[in-house]
This record gives C-alpha cells, sequence and structure tokens, in this order.
C-alpha cells in the first residue's frame, strides 16, 4: 500500500541545534499512526513541518504521491491536513459555531455577503450543530454557548470536531488527552476511534503509552531527531517502546527498516 503521507530526509536547524536530521515518516489510509519520544526527540518540529508551521531546511513531502511546501497552516488545511494543539487553539469567549469556523466564516449569499460581508450564522450554525451530532457531541446543550462554559472534555470534543469537518485528508492530534480526566480521556478516545472508522488517518502525538497502545495501529518512535523504528502495538510492550525511545534498548532490524 502506498503511503497517503510520506516525508524523506527531512532536516531543521535551529542555529546550532539540529531538530529533524534526515527525518523519514510515513502515513498510511485509514490508520492511527502514534509518534512518541522524549522530550526534545523532535517530535513537534516533525508535526510542524507536515501541518506547514515550519519550513523544512532540506527534505521533501509527499501527499497522495504529490511533493507539496506548505509555506503556512493555512496552505496546509487548504490541502486537507487539520491540526488539533495542545493548547486547543480556540477562543474562549466566542460561541461554539465561531470557533468552529474561526478564520473560514461562511458569508450570506449575495450582495450581503459579497458586499457587506455579513456572516451567515444560521448556516455555521446548522453545520456545527450536524458535526457534533455524528461525533456523538451533542451533550452540549447550546450551540451559541461560549467555549469557556464547557467542561475540559466538551473543549476538546469541539476541537477534534472542527478537525474532522474540515480535514479531508490527516488529521494530527498533539497530546488530546494531556490535561483530560479519566472520563474526559475515555471519551475523546471514543472519538478518535469514530474519525478513523470515517476513513481519516490520524496522527496521535501522546506520552501516554496505555492510550497510544490502545487505539494506535503502528508506534512511529522517535529520538535525536529522526524515526528510530516504527513498530507494532500487538507485537511489542509499553516497556519496550519505551526503552526503544530512550535509548536503553535497540530496536530489531526489521523494526528499524520498517
Amino acid at each position: 500500500m502506498e503511503a497517503l503521507l510520506k516525508a524523506r530526509n527531512l532536516v531543521k536547524r535551529y542555529g546550532k541545534v539540529t531538530a529533524l536530521n534526515n527525518c523519514d515518516f510515513d502515513l498510511y489510509p485509514g490508520e492511527i499512526l502514534a509518534v512518541i519520544g522524549d522530550n526534545g526527540a523532535g517530535k513537534s518540529s516533525l508535526i510542524k513541518a507536515i501541518s506547514g508551521a515550519i519550513t523544512p531546511d532540506e527534505g521533501e513531502i509527499f501527499l497522495e504521491g504529490k511533493k507539496i511546501q506548505f509555506s503556512s497552516p493555512l496552505e496546509a488545511r487548504a490541502a486537507g491536513i487539520e491540526t488539533v494543539y495542545q493548547t486547543l487553539a480556540m477562543s474562549p469567549a466566542l460561541s461554539i459555531a465561531d470557533n468552529m469556523f474561526m478564520g473560514r466564516e461562511l458569508r450570506k449569499p449575495g450582495i450581503m455577503g459579497s458586499v457587506f460581508r455579513m456572516l451567515d450564522r444560521p448556516a455555521m450554525e446548522e453545520f456545527a450543530r450536524k458535526k457534533l451530532s455524528e461525533l456523538g457531541l451533542m451533550t452540549i446543550q447550546n450551540i451559541n454557548q461560549a467555549v469557556e462554559t464547557l467542561s475540559g472534555g466538551q473543549r476538546q470534543g469541539v476541537a477534534v470536531a472542527r478537525a474532522a469537518a474540515f480535514g479531508s485528508k490527516v488529521i494530527i492530534l498533539d497530546e488530546p488527552t494531556a490535561a483530560l480526566g479519566v472520563k474526559e480521556s475515555r471519551k475523546v478516545l471514543e472519538l478518535i476511534l469514530d474519525v478513523r472508522s470515517r476513513g481519516i488517518p490520524i496522527i496521535l502525538i501522546s506520552h501516554n503509552m496505555p492510550h497510544v497502545f490502545e487505539v494506535a495501529n503502528r508506534i512511529h518512535v522517535h529520538r535525536l531527531g529522526r524515526r528510530l523504528c516504527v513498530i507494532n502495538p500487538s507485537e511489542y510492550t509499553m516497556s519496550d517502546a519505551v526503552a526503544f525511545m530512550t535509548g536503553a534498548k535497540q530496536p530489531p532490524e526489521e523494526a528499524i527498516a520498517a
């Protein structure tokens, strides 16, 4: 099977610090690929390069076999790559519907939208309500309530729903359960599996090994700025994964070649 999204020999330097050192990456259609690594391993730089937040100094990125080069996250979004950052990147004072459409608001048809630039709020609210319902998030009573009134799990759910609504090809989730309790984390994991069942591949960056081993199809182990190996969670233990990413244990040849 051909990789939907792949990167080859990515290099990114910040002065004398090399964040990415000839890094490779492969994401296949319909899978959840977990990316794990110690702090400072280069995971964030890899994801930023894929999502358009930074431009690699060297290397190539391919989406559906075509070479791509994003100069901004907006270009990545336009290509169908949505990212949910750990900070959620939401405006607490705005409503759920406004946050769903932030930066891509719908305008009223005709002269009211094109000249007077009036927003089509009913259309945005209907779309937001539909997407939240599809993902089982309509425990939220009012689509117009401010995001700051939601629980942590509900906010994360809205962020994931926004990504699922507009991420037509790839969704990147950066530590989606880091600040959540047990019950809310469970809901987000179910949400991730639901999104995957719709055929959208997901890149999951996480330090939570039980969550990684529960939902991931493959695990990309990142170490010292590059891909160390790719392992199947059904064939290795959490202890193995931690040992690989910390350098306590050398991965087998077949995993390195994966």
